[in-house]
C-alpha cells in the first residue's frame, strides 16, 4: 500500500491559484520574451525599446542575488503548475509612515484568470500582517481599463486624479492614485486566506 504525501509546508506566500516566489537567474528568458508585449510596457511604464537576450539574462542575474532593502519587495507571480505568469514589486516604500506602492503586471496567455487578483492579495497581506504597514497605494493609467476594474472590484479607493501625465499612442491620459488601508484590508479581505492557511495550528 503506497503512503499518503506529506503534506504541504504552509507558506504565506501561496494561495488557491498562485504562488509568489523570488526571481532566478533562469527566469530571464521568460523576461525578455515578455518585455517585447507593447502593452505591458505600456499600462506599467512606457513602451519599452527593444531589449537583447544578453541584457534579460545580466538583469535576472543580478535580481536574483540582490538583498531586499528597505522591503522593496519583487516576486515571481507563478501558477501552481510551476508556470511564469508575471511579476509584483514593492517601491515608493516609507517605513516612517508604514506606507508603500506597488506595481504587478500578468503574462497576456494568463490574464482573466484571478491571478492578479490573488497575487495582491497575498502581497498587501504580507506587508499589513508582517511588515506592519497601515497603507497601500497603487498608480494606475486611465488607459488601463482592466486594472482600473480590478482594483475596484478588490475595494481600493480612487483617492486622485493627475491629468494627462501619460503619453502614449499618440494620445494623453491620466494617473489614477487607488489607496486602501490596512483597517479597510482586513475588513473585506479578512477571509481570503492562502489555500493551506487552516492547517497550522498554534502551539499550546
Amino acid at each position: 500500500m503506497a503512503s499518503s504525501p506529506a503534506p504541504t509546508p504552509y507558506t504565506i506566500w501561496q494561495g488557491q491559484l498562485v504562488r509568489l516566489r523570488a526571481i532566478e537567474p533562469e527566469d530571464a528568458a521568460a523576461f525578455y520574451t515578455w518585455n517585447q508585449e507593447s502593452d505591458t510596457g505600456r499600462f506599467l511604464d512606457f513602451v519599452w525599446p527593444p531589449q537583447s537576450l544578453a541584457s534579460a539574462k545580466d538583469w535576472a542575474q543580478k535580481a536574483a542575488v540582490q538583498e531586499v532593502k528597505d522591503d522593496q519587495i519583487a516576486c515571481v507571480v507563478e501558477s501552481l503548475a510551476g508556470e511564469f505568469a508575471g511579476y509584483i514589486n514593492a517601491h515608493t516604500v516609507d517605513r516612517r509612515v508604514g506606507a508603500f506602492r506597488y506595481g504587478v503586471g500578468i503574462r497576456p496567455e494568463y490574464r482573466g484568470r484571478g491571478y492578479a487578483a490573488e497575487a495582491i492579495l497575498l502581497f498587501v497581506r504580507y506587508f499589513f500582517e508582517e511588515l506592519r504597514y497601515q497603507k497601500v497605494t497603487a498608480t494606475v493609467y486611465s488607459c488601463n481599463p482592466a486594472s482600473i476594474r480590478l482594483h475596484e472590484k478588490l475595494g481600493f479607493r480612487l483617492e486622485g486624479r493627475v491629468r494627462r501625465v501619460v503619453y502614449t499612442q499618440g494620445q494623453y491620459f491620466d494617473e489614477l492614485y487607488y489607496g486602501m488601508t490596512c483597517e479597510e484590508f482586513a475588513a473585506q479581505h479578512g477571509d481570503h486566506l492562502p489555500a493551506n492557511r487552516a492547517a497550522v495550528q498554534p502551539s499550546d
